[in-house]
């Protein structure tokens, strides 16, 4: 059990990664009972500008941003960099709230479910998009018995862009977007889906779609990885979910729930905050109109949320952040849903590479079955040696990639320009 605060003290809080990291850092507000003190990043003039901006405390030093005067660290690094850092920070006290993935490796994960254990602090997972308006609506309808038991799954992360955007926010041909495998971006499609019904994901098998030749993007990238990926999910209660993220043509983020009374979902065009709730309500007696499609409201604190990135989601990480360290109670979004949903995209890599055959998802929360992944240190970052006897896996189904002359010529031409 954590410790709890005072219900009038501030909480004091630093922000590593000043590009996405903005938005928290920002949104640590008194209103919220936080503040901001202090920024990490290793670009020492954007985070001294920004610092100055927002009159807090510079690093560049991630140990010596740690001895700072704060309570709580919200990570916004590297995607595969994330459980180091939370670890670090856990040892040294401070609750974590951390983005995208909680950690790279099964190892990792591992470390991480400990760090927190023994720490006594609070970990969130970061995971915005459950938060959206239409995916808090298929919460409460799902936990009314709206559809019955949940039977079938989608969730959908779509993102495509134009190579210049891409290049601008991938400098260096090692940056993590420009090789990380297409399953590991998995977490904003089935966190929505975990949240909506509580479901923890037991077993995968993945497929990963590489880039076509013909792909104008793909030609001026200097990438190593595919596509997309496509993930089955068996979830604890037996139910299966289809997962499709990152990069196709046509942006888009959608869910959908089938249950055994019902279906809904998130409409895909027009007003995409808008449910879709359909009971044909066989052998009983009709209550309700077959279909509805409504526009639902915030919960809470509407005119915040609603103005907040991500759809909201944003502005939901710093309430719940807040409110867990004040109760000194895990959050929902806690360290083992961050660790199992992010396996997901580590296990389905490995069932991409092996044929698309079936992997489980270690149940972590048991420390006989954290005991088996101790040793687990596969991983496809091409910046890092493999352990020893661990092998080297490849960041794309075709096998090893060459970056063209080409493709590098027309990225550092943009890098140049920036």
């Amino acid at each position: 059990m954590t410790k709890k605060r005072r219900s009038n003290d501030l909480i004091r809080v630093g922000v590593v990664g000043i590009g996405r990291g903005q938005g928290f850092a920002r949104g640590a507000t008194e209103a919220l009972g936080m503040k901001l003190v202090a920024l990490c990043d290793t670009w020492e003039e954007r985070v001294r500008s920004v610092g100055k901006e927002l009159g807090v405390a510079a690093y560049t030093d991630y140990a010596k941003f740690l001895e700072h005067d704060l309570d709580a660290v919200i990570l916004a690094n590297y995607f595969h960099q994330h459980a180091p850092f939370a670890i670090q920070a856990l040892q040294a006290g401070k609750h974590v709230m951390s983005e995208t993935s909680a950690c790279f490796t099964l190892a990792q994960g591992v470390a991480l479910v400990e760090a927190v254990e023994q720490s006594g602090r609070i970990y969130m997972f970061a995971e915005n998009y459950p938060y959206t308006v239409s995916n808090l609506e298929m919460r409460r309808l799902y936990r009314s018995g709206a559809i019955g038991e949940f039977v079938y799954g989608e969730g959908e992360y779509i993102h495509p862009g134009p190579a210049d955007d891409w290049n601008r926010i991938s400098r260096g041909v090692d940056h993590w977007r420009n090789w990380l495998p297409s399953t590991y971006y998995c977490t904003h499609a089935i966190a929505p889906l975990m949240f909506i019904t509580d479901t923890l994901p037991v077993k995968v098998n993945a497929f990963s779609l590489p880039f076509r030749p013909d792909d104008p993007v793909r030609a001026r990238r200097p990438m190593r990885n595919d596509a997309c990926s496509l993930i089955t999910v068996r979830m604890d209660n037996g139910a299966v979910c289809k997962l499709l993220q990152y990069y196709l043509r046509g942006h888009g983020v959608w869910y959908r729930v089938h249950g055994s009374l019902g279906l809904m979902e998130g409409l895909r065009g027009g007003d995409t905050g808008k449910v879709r709730l359909i009971r044909e309500q066989y052998h009983q007696r009709q209550t309700t109109p077959v279909e509805q499609i409504y526009q639902p409201d915030w919960p809470r604190e509407h005119q915040a949320a609603a103005q907040a990135g991500h759809g909201g989601g944003d502005y939901f990480m710093n309430v719940n952040f807040a409110a867990a360290i004040r109760s000194g109670k895990q959050p929902y979004l806690d360290v083992y849903r961050g660790v199992a949903m992010s396996m997901v995209g580590i296990q389905g890599w490995k069932s991409v590479l092996g044929d698309s055959t079936t992997f489980e998802i270690p149940d972590f929360r048991k420390k006989r079955v954290r005991d088996l992944h101790r040793a687990d240190h596969w991983n496809p970052d091409p910046t890092e040696k493999p352990k020893r006897g661990m092998p080297k896996p490849p960041c794309s189904i075709q096998g090893p990639l060459t970056i063209s002359k080409q493709q590098l010529a027309y990225a550092r031409k943009n890098w140049g320009s920036q």
